[in-house]
């Protein structure tokens, strides 16, 4: 069974910097489609960044120019760097996994969240 454990969340200054990592295990990393979403307030759980298998990444637009996801095969994990956050940014982050298919373009497996909050 596929786990994902998220970790990095905290508070942070905007224009600040804050790094979050998800461990991936029980399951060929390698073929995973992996990704960051978020839950802000007020707001539907949406898209930060996805990281396909091949190195293909798709932004959110809400999160384009400012975070950047990527994936270490050798740690078996995926990374958001959040760079000049803005308050619109505190939320609960969630790591998901999927393998894509025809039938599945979102994420079965879930981590348990891990909250940022960016305030002076």
């Amino acid at each position: 069974q596929v786990q994902l454990v998220e970790s990095g969340g905290g508070l942070v200054q905007p224009g600040g910097s804050l790094r979050l990592s998800c461990a991936f295990s029980g399951g060929v990393f390698a073929i995973y489609t992996m990704g960051w979403y978020r839950q802000t307030p007020g707001k539907q759980r949406e898209l930060a960044a996805t990281i396909a298998s091949d190195g293909t990444i798709n932004y959110g637009d809400s999160v384009k120019g400012r975070f950047t996801i990527s994936r270490d095969s050798a740690k078996n994990t995926v990374y958001l760097q959040m760079n000049s956050p803005k308050p619109e940014d505190t939320g609960l982050y969630y790591c998901g996994a999927f393998v894509p298919s025809y039938f599945r373009r979102n994420p079965n497996y879930w981590g348990q969240g891990t909250q940022v909050t960016v305030s002076s």
